[in-house]
C-alpha cells in the first residue's frame, strides 16, 4: 500500500494544476497529458454548456453552465442632451450613487426656469427582473413622454437584473435610488438638476411591470425604515399594471396548471428559489399587515382588460383599503388592451388616455 503523500506534496500538485493553464497562456508551454481533461470530462462540459435550466422564449435562455442568453432588452438609445426632437426633454445618464452602483437616466423638461422646483418621479423599468435598461427605447420614450406632460424630473433608474444577482438585489436597488434622490434634491446635493429642480416633498415611485412590483416594495420598506432627513412616506405610488402573483388563482385568474405553472416557475428562478410564491414581495394580498404599512399618501394602480396580471391589479386596488392602509387610491383600467400596451404602442388613443391619468395623478400629488 503506497504512503500518503504529505500535505506540503498535495498544496504544491494543487498549485501544479492551478498554473498550468496559465503557463500555457504566458509562455505557450504545453500542458502535460497528466493534465488535460480527460474525453469524459470535455464532454460532460460540451452536455452542461448546451443543456438549459431556464427559458422564456424571445426573452432569455439560461444553459446549466451558467451562461446567459438574452433576447429581449438588449437594445439601447443615448441620453438627448441637447433636447428630444419630439417634446424637447433633456437626459443625460448620471451615477446616483458610486458605492452602490446605482445609475440612472435623468429627464429634465425644456422651458424650466432656473431654480424652478418640480415634482420628482422615480421610475423602474420592467422586464421581468430579467431584461432591459434605463436606456431601452421603450422605457427612454416613455420617461422623455413623462418628462414633458407633467412636467417632472424623471429618474429612471437601473437594477442589477436576475438570475445574475436574484432578487432581492432589484428591491435593495430601488431604496439605494430613493435615499440618493431624495439626498440629491437637497441645496447641497450632489446632482445638478435635482439640486436645482427636484422638489424632495413631491416624490413619486413608479414603474411598469415588474418595476411597478419594485415600487410598491420600496414604499412599503420606506415606512418600516424611513430614510434620515426625510420621512417615511412619499407622496404618491404609480403601479403600471403591476407584477404580482401567488399559488392561489385571484378572481378569474386562469386555474390552468400550464399556465400556472410558467409564472411559478419565472417568480422561483428570479428570486433563486428562496422565496416562496405567497412571499409580501410578489403577493401583497397574502399579507395585510405588510401591506398596510406603505409608505405613500396616493396610490395610482392601472391595467388593461387582457393584461396578465389584470385580477392582480383589481384586487389590489380594491383590497388595499380594506387591508388598514389609510391613502388613497385610484384605479384605472383599459379595455381590449395587453399587459404594457402604450410602451410599445406610444401613440395610440389608449396609451395618451393613459399618460393622461398618470400625468393627471402625478400632479395632484
Amino acid at each position: 500500500m503506497a504512503t500518503p503523500a504529505p500535505e506540503s506534496s498535495r498544496r504544491l500538485l494543487c498549485a501544479a494544476l492551478l498554473a498550468a493553464p496559465l503557463a500555457v497562456l504566458l509562455f505557450q508551454l504545453p500542458i502535460p497529458n497528466s493534465l488535460k481533461p480527460s474525453s469524459a470530462d470535455t464532454a460532460a462540459m460540451d452536455t452542461a454548456a448546451s443543456e438549459i435550466e431556464f427559458d422564456m422564449p424571445a426573452v432569455l435562455r439560461m444553459y446549466k453552465d451558467g451562461r446567459v442568453e438574452r433576447f429581449d432588452g438588449t437594445q439601447t438609445v443615448p441620453p438627448s442632451p441637447s433636447g428630444d426632437p419630439a417634446n424637447g426633454v433633456v437626459s443625460k445618464d448620471v451615477v446616483l450613487d458610486s458605492a452602490a452602483g446605482i445609475s440612472a437616466r435623468l429627464y429634465l423638461p425644456p422651458g424650466v426656469e432656473p431654480r424652478k422646483k418640480l415634482p420628482v418621479v422615480l421610475f423602474f423599468h420592467g422586464g421581468a427582473f430579467l431584461v432591459h435598461t434605463a436606456a431601452s427605447p421603450l422605457y427612454h420614450k416613455y420617461a422623455a413622454s413623462l418628462a414633458a406632460a407633467v412636467p417632472a424630473v424623471v429618474v429612471s433608474a437601473d437594477y442589477r437584473l436576475a438570475p445574475e444577482h436574484p432578487v432581492p438585489a432589484a428591491y435593495d436597488d430601488a431604496f439605494a435610488a430613493l435615499r440618493a434622490v431624495v439626498a440629491a434634491c437637497g441645496p447641497d446635493g450632489a446632482e445638478p438638476w435635482l439640486a436645482a429642480h427636484g422638489d424632495a416633498s413631491r416624490v413619486v415611485l413608479a414603474g411598469d411591470s415588474a418595476g411597478a412590483n419594485m415600487a410598491h416594495n420600496a414604499a412599503i420598506r420606506l415606512r418600516k425604515e424611513g430614510i434620515e432627513g426625510y420621512g417615511d412616506k412619499v407622496n404618491g405610488v404609480v403601479l403600471l399594471h403591476p407584477y404580482f402573483w401567488g399559488k392561489d388563482p385571484v378572481g378569474g385568474e386562469s386555474t390552468d396548471a400550464g399556465y400556472r405553472g410558467s409564472f411559478h416557475g419565472t417568480w422561483e428562478f428570479v428570486s433563486a428559489g428562496k422565496l416562496g410564491l405567497d412571499h409580501p414581495y410578489v403577493n401583497p394580498l397574502a399579507s395585510p399587515e405588510e401591506w398596510r404599512q406603505l409608505g405613500a399618501g396616493r396610490v395610482l394602480v392601472t391595467t388593461a382588460e387582457h393584461c396578465w396580471f389584470v385580477e392582480r391589479a383589481r384586487a389590489y386596488a380594491e383590497g388595499i383599503k380594506k387591508c388598514g392602509w389609510d391613502g388613497e387610491v385610484e384605479f384605472h383600467e383599459t379595455e381590449g388592451e395587453g399587459h404594457v400596451f402604450f410602451l410599445p404602442k406610444p401613440d395610440c388613443d389608449n396609451a395618451v388616455k393613459e399618460l393622461a391619468v398618470v400625468t393627471n395623478f402625478i400632479r395632484r400629488c
